[in-house]
């Protein structure tokens, strides 16, 4: 099993991939303004749900489909641009909360941000390179898999509701509907911009 000290790499790891800029920290700084952190927990709940089944899948074995088959790697890039378009447009649409209709906007559920976590090519970085730096090669890997997934997903936690609470801060200083558009429209950009994660990966 894991030594309590190889714990702390894999804790700074987490740190730094997580608590880093990227598509779900750019929609959850969006959807922190617009719905406010608690607005948001669902949407934290599905990335750390999703992430966690991601990681586990890797290191039991997904990982290695993923690199040898080139297809795969395609299909889910192909998934991720288009679904991150699709939120950029989403978000930079968007109108001032006070001019929605009633369910006319909503954040994203639990389902959805736990299935983008399977075409978000960030997580599939972290999930590989988790595995490859930090599982044993010895010892029982289920076991070692879980204990990975669990430091990631503790970590991750504040890091991901620090980008929902930052986003809830700048929802309260947008005072007027012109502002809420011209935010709207630059974290609608900054959404369809992390397409880059994969165009450039």
């Amino acid at each position: 099993m894991i030594a309590p000290t190889a714990m702390i790499p894999v804790a700074l790891f987490a740190l730094a991939t997580v608590g880093t800029p990227g598509p779900n920290n750019v929609m959850l700084t969006a959807s922190g303004a617009r719905y406010g952190y608690r607005g948001t927990l669902v949407h934290i709940a599905g990335i750390l749900g999703g992430s966690a089944v991601l990681y586990l899948g890797v290191a039991l074995g997904l990982g290695a489909l993923f690199q040898q088959y080139a297809p795969v790697q395609y299909t889910l890039r192909v998934l991720g641009a288009v679904y991150l378009l699709y939120l950029g447009w989403r978000i930079a649409s968007a109108p001032p909360p006070t001019l929605d209709m009633a369910g006319a906007a909503r954040p994203l559920s639990f389902i959805e941000a736990a299935a983008f976590q399977f075409a978000n090519p960030k997580v599939w970085v972290m999930g590989l390179t988790l595995t490859a730096s930090f599982l044993p090669r010895h010892g029982p890997v289920f076991v070692n898999a879980v204990v990975l997934t669990a430091i990631m997903i503790v970590v991750g936690l504040p890091c991901l509701s620090f980008w929902a609470a930052f986003g809830s801060v700048i929802g309260r200083t947008l005072r007027s509907a012109r502002a809420w558009r011209i935010f709207n429209a630059f974290m609608g950009t900054l959404t369809a911009a992390c397409v880059g994660f994969i165009v450039f990966d």
